[in-house]
């Protein structure tokens, strides 16, 4: 319940915006022009947003979660390599 619920109101990006609004102004059409056909393509754009899955719907198109590992600095080493 609880990634059910951090999955809902973080990870707000552009696309998943985008598609939150295509899906609602869809279904609003689809309910004004008595549509369900409409509907059914709107609600499949709005579930899209609300569960951020993409196309597949098995999270497996969803965008990833940006990783910060800021506190964690590992050490470069180089090696000389001579051409002779």
């Amino acid at each position: 319940m609880e990634t059910l619920k951090q999955n809902l109101f973080i990870n707000w990006h552009f696309m998943r915006l985008l598609r939150l609004a295509i899906g609602v102004y869809v279904i609003m059409q689809a309910v004004m022009l008595h549509d369900s056909m409409l509907g059914f393509f709107g609600a499949f754009f709005f579930i899209q947003a609300v569960t951020n899955t993409g196309c597949c719907g098995t999270q497996s198109c969803a965008a990833p979660i940006a990783k910060k590992n800021s506190d964690k600095i590992e050490e470069v080493k180089f090696e000389e390599i001579k051409n002779d």
